[in-house]
């Protein structure tokens, strides 16, 4: 049985967004497939019953994506967001029993976080409101745009500053149009009702200058509209809202720092009137703001049920909304968790593993963690096809002594007595995690003869806050990027050359995209140690980057400073800086409609090394933003591994 192979992108599938039916029997959720004939992505809606007693069923055609199932509040109808009738996700509600889905709305952008009142009557949702210049589709007559905020576009989304997202209401009876409940020149999220139905909550910045620092807040509007009433006080960050059963707060993500990068998102209560906020898991050391973001906390009567980032897995943990009883572990185990609901007493959730794809479990009645049924196998066929690639955990003692967790997969068929080229794949953020979860990177890479490593080295998330912050600066914070988190990812591959016998030392090669293509630009420039590297969607010129990026002004929350307060620190730690001392043959990877980290960072490195007439390629994809990796078309998925293959044989295998 052979590894995972490029083209196998075609057959991934998994199941993500369960969601309980109030009285929590049923549960809908997301199966999401490939098209390869399309090149697009197909999404369907299911039901299972939550006690397995029966096969799950197909509610929703798929022909296109179906997304977002959302509960009636009595549990009768299901609305969900397609674009079944064209390109853009509009609302759709359709009774439990069957028939055809009454779709709602007939916008030009896209229906997200959709939510039903508390009576059944409405729902209220979110969509972006395009400025009357886009009516013009001739791009040579079209007015120029004008933008007075810094927050002006966004990548994967485009353009914001002329097409703000506002919050709507529309009628669940299909009996009148969206009525656009927030307006101006803002970006508004996450709408929630009070349990009275009066009131909608939503995150919103609303400032002057709001776009100026990375604030938001908490905002009130009644449900038939008005002038929106803030409630909390700034000095942060906060999503996800969620109503206590009385009405009397709200559960949200509270990230607790103004230009002081990485902290821990909390989960926290905000009072519904007063709007003081307070902390309930600052005990934990945990960030409780996962990436990808999974959904908002949940109640579950006088608990908040939430999602934790810990050592490389993502776990689900409650606590007392009063502040009672701290964070406690709920679903745990060496798996990462895609998807969960409470209801009716009843917790549901989807989870993968490295060598299983996302699945649907209910958790068993009173089981504190680890208690479960498993209630779809949407994933099975594909992994009795291959062989997948275990995750094994081990530890590397960096140059100071901090110890750092790490992880080993070895080739599809990896026999004993052999060695094998082997790939240190390096993640983004640097604020996130590696760990077990399945991917789909990884899972090629050991299909087509290689041993892959990965870690979390300092500055990564899913531990202390003190191991996030730990790469500030460079300056009186911190040592900046490029300082112990080089040593730790250094310390990575060298133990699993000294610890396993399959890997071969003296062919390894080193990967990363985003944050993981700077360090391994950054690798490079300081050490000749691997043979070949692939840096992707990297950010190598930080003092560019601060105007090209959608956010590349908020790195004064790692570096301290402004860039023309200061714009020596931006040197000193940009790969590109070093460029000169780059022999190690590199691969440049970048997507043409990258807005986090603009195409012009690659064409920055590379025209350096080409004029250095060092072993470099450039390579463009047209069309992608900075998540070609998990969300491009399919076909430049399977393209991109291809070409990283290529290379990677050329100088580990030739």
């Amino acid at each position: 049985m052979s590894g995972m192979v490029p083209d196998d992108v075609f057959e991934l599938t998994g199941v993500s967004d369960p969601r309980l039916s109030p009285d929590g029997t049923t549960v809908a959720y997301v199966v999401g497939t490939v098209d390869a004939k399309a090149n697009d992505y197909r999404g369907a809606i299911w039901l299972a019953p939550a006690d397995g007693a029966a096969e799950p069923r197909r509610f929703t055609s798929g022909a296109r994506h179906d997304a977002d199932p959302r509960w009636s509040p009595d549990g009768s109808q299901l609305a969900f967001t397609s674009n079944r009738e064209g390109d853009a996700m509009q609302l759709h509600v359709m009774p439990l029993a069957g028939g055809e889905p009454r779709k709602l709305t007939s916008l030009k952008e896209d229906v997200t976080q959709v939510a039903w009142s508390p009576d059944g009557a409405s729902l209220a949702f979110v969509a972006r409101v395009r400025d009357a210049a886009y009516d013009e589709e001739d791009d040579k007559r079209r007015l120029p745009r004008r933008f007075t905020r810094l927050q002006y576009k966004l990548d994967s989304v485009g353009w914001t500053g002329d097409r703000r997202q506002h919050v709507f209401v529309i009628a669940a009876d299909g009996s009148g149009d969206a009525v656009q409940l927030t307006d101006g020149d803002y970006e508004d999220t996450g709408p929630a009702w009070s349990p009275d139905g009066a009131t909608l909550a939503f995150v919103s910045a609303r400032r002057p200058d709001w776009d100026t620092e990375p604030v938001s807040d908490v905002y009130l509007v009644a449900a038939e509209g008005g002038e929106p009433r803030r409630l909390t006080g700034g000095g942060g960050g906060i999503s996800g809202l969620s109503w206590s059963p009385d009405g009397a707060r709200l559960a949200v993500q509270r990230y607790p720092g103004v230009f002081d990068d990485p902290k821990h998102t909390q989960i926290a209560v905000v009072d519904a009137v007063s709007g003081i906020i307070e902390l309930l898991t600052t005990a934990l050391d945990r960030n409780c703001g996962t990436y990808p973001p999974l959904r908002e906390p949940v109640w579950d009567e006088g608990d908040i049920v939430f999602a934790v980032e810990d050592r490389g897995n993502t776990h689900l943990y409650r606590v007392a909304a009063d502040g009672s009883r701290g964070p406690q572990l709920v679903v745990g185990g060496e798996r990462a968790l895609t998807g969960f609901d409470v209801a009716a007493g009843r917790l549901v959730y989807s989870a993968d593993e490295p060598t299983r794809l996302s699945e649907l479990f209910v958790a068993a009645p009173g089981s504190a963690s680890g208690g479960e049924r498993r209630l779809t196998r949407v994933g099975d066929a594909f992994a009795a096809g291959r062989e997948l690639a275990a995750a094994e955990r081990f530890t590397a003692t960096s140059a100071d002594g901090s110890a750092v967790d790490a992880w080993v997969m070895r080739p599809a068929g990896c026999e004993p007595g052999r060695q094998y080229p082997t790939l240190l794949n390096i993640h983004g953020g640097p604020f996130g995690q590696y760990g077990n979860t399945f991917f789909d990177e990884f899972q090629a890479y050991c299909g087509a003869g290689y041993v892959v490593v990965f870690a979390n080295p300092r500055g990564s998330s899913g531990y202390g806050e003190e191991w996030g912050r730990a790469i500030r600066g460079p300056g009186a914070a911190g040592p900046g990027w490029g300082s112990v988190d080089y040593e730790d990812c250094l310390a990575v591959i060298e133990e699993a050359v000294r610890r396993f016998d399959f890997v071969d030392g003296e062919r390894l090669g080193v990967i990363g995209g985003s944050y993981g293509g700077y360090m391994t630009s950054w690798i490079v420039s300081h050490t000749d140690r691997f043979k070949a590297a692939v840096s992707e969607r990297a950010v190598n010129q930080l003092v560019s980057e601060w105007g090209s990026s959608d956010f590349g002004w908020d790195f004064k929350g790692y570096l301290g400073t402004f860039v023309y307060e200061d714009v020596e620190p931006y040197l000193k730690i940009s790969p590109a800086t070093y460029a000169e001392r780059i022999h190690t043959p590199l691969l440049i990877l970048h997507s043409e409609k990258d807005l986090r980290c603009a195409v012009e960072q690659a064409e920055h490195l590379f025209v350096t090394l080409r004029l250095l007439k060092r072993p470099v390629e450039l390579v463009r994809f047209p069309e992608e933003s900075h998540e070609l990796t998990r969300s491009g078309s399919p076909v430049h998925r399977v393209q991109r591994f291809q070409i990283v293959l290529e290379w990677f044989d050329r100088y580990l295998k030739s």
